[in-house]
């Protein structure tokens, strides 16, 4: 993994996750666990409304994590309820963690290649319904990154189990001075969470 990526994890790994969090985060634990005993593929689809924030930090630390832990056959995916773009602080924030980042698609959509470690396959990021032909369409969990996609949507076809585990929003500080310290937060929330995850997994 990447030096400066490696001394980002160490910090994520020395965070305490709150009793209230880590009882939200079990249902996560169970079924990657129950996935893993059975030898069979765990894929992870974070669900968020329009998968511009959230779901992608989710998505690409939760990868991050896997790989970290070695747990094995893990696929993650992100979507919305509706398509829209990833947003560039996301991907500014998570370079900045030490993730290497290259745009591979100059759209209106962009797509990116996010790497977490030279040997391995980067993460594809770009905004997309859940149920795009890009993620998977059955054998999944689905997680519920927040809280208007957890209440919008009450069904995800072929879904193996709906986890909700939502985040507060970094939007909401977009064009103040606040800004790039809320995204740092909320990434670094989500990280030390996967990653909590991921070190509860038996392997």
């Amino acid at each position: 993994m990447f030096t400066k990526l490696i001394e980002s994890l160490d910090k994520f790994k020395n965070s305490s996750v709150t009793e209230q969090r880590q009882s939200i985060l079990v249902p996560l634990i169970d079924f990657i666990q129950a996935k893993v005993d059975k030898k069979q593929v765990v894929n992870l689809n974070f669900i968020c409304t329009h998968n511009s924030r959230r779901s992608h930090l989710s998505q690409v630390w939760a990868q991050t994590a896997a790989f970290y832990f070695s747990v094995p056959n893990v696929f993650c995916y992100s979507g919305g309820t509706q398509a829209t773009a990833l947003f560039p602080k996301v991907a500014e924030t998570l370079q900045n963690a030490g993730l290497q980042i290259e745009i591979i698609g100059q759209l209106s959509n962009p797509i990116y290649a996010i790497k977490y470690d030279g040997s391995a396959a980067p993460v594809i990021g770009f905004s997309k319904k859940y149920n795009d032909g890009f993620n998977p369409t059955h054998d999944f969990a689905a997680i519920m990154t927040c809280s208007q996609a957890d209440e919008g949507c009450p069904f995800i076809v072929g879904a193996d189990q709906r986890i909700p585990i939502t985040y507060e929003d970094p939007k909401l500080f977009d064009d103040t001075p606040q800004q790039t310290e809320k995204y740092q937060e909320r990434s670094f929330q989500i990280a030390t969470e996967m990653f909590y995850v991921f070190s509860k997994i038996k392997k």
